[in-house]
């Protein structure tokens, strides 16, 4: 009986610390973002994007490329408000698993709002403010316009910042004239650009191009017959 009364009152101990713990997160992160959308609207930081050189309208961009970056980056983009669920729950779970913060669950939306708005540190305020933001571009933007801000803000390594300087960048041409193999491998260098950048380890690069294209096949983007040809190309 002592023993069950124990651990009871230890899990409810755990659960306030929990509860309290997340409160504190979640004000801090609110005012992060608070603060932050105060500072400069939606409208001014997209257009900080617009001004960058090197960006590239969503219609100029190679379908397989955007069909890229959603396989692999955020399957679920055209369906969730924002944040998904599944994605961050299974996060948690390996973050807990493996005790660290290597992986964060975020959408396309959710980068687009860190790229935008706040810094790339692992911080759960940062995670916070970056949710909040979230929600506000699904409500100011279409699913096009976030994903055209998200492809243009992304860094690739090498200085690079957005597919249009990545593309120039890397291949010498604009990303209207990218062939398929360029447009998947690109579309995998942005998770880790300092290992997956072609430059830095083209092998590297090449076992991520396939991840990618195994992510295309899986979603029905492309039959496994297209993406072993294009595995074939130089």
């Amino acid at each position: 009986m002592r023993i069950r009364k124990f651990l009871q009152g230890f899990f409810l101990l755990l659960f306030v610390i929990a509860l309290v713990a997340g409160s504190i997160f979640l004000y801090r992160g609110y005012k992060t973002y608070d603060e932050a959308y105060q500072k400069t609207s939606l409208d001014e930081m997209a257009q900080t994007v617009y001004d960058t050189p090197g960006f590239t309208p969503l219609e100029e961009l190679p379908e397989i490329y955007l069909d890229a970056v959603v396989a692999v980056e955020d399957h679920r983009f055209y369906t969730h408000s924002g944040i998904d669920f599944i994605a961050i729950c299974r996060a948690l779970w390996n973050d807990v698993r493996t005790l660290s913060l290597a992986e964060g669950g975020s959408t396309i939306t959710q980068q687009t709002a860190k790229n935008l708005y706040f810094t790339q540190d692992r911080t759960p305020t940062r995670k916070v403010a970056e949710i909040f933001m979230a929600f506000q571009l699904e409500k100011h933007f279409s699913k096009e316009e976030i994903l055209e801000l998200y492809v243009n803000s992304i860094y690739f390594g090498n200085g690079y910042y957005g597919i249009g300087q990545a593309s120039e960048g890397f291949f010498g041409k604009t990303p209207d004239k990218l062939t398929d193999s360029e447009c998947t491998m690109l579309a995998g260098i942005p998770n880790a650009p300092s290992a997956y950048a072609p430059t830095a380890n083209p092998k590297l690069a090449q076992e991520r191009q396939r991840q990618v294209l195994r992510r295309m096949v899986d979603e029905e983007c492309l039959s496994q017959e297209q993406a072993d040809n294009i595995l074939k190309q130089e």
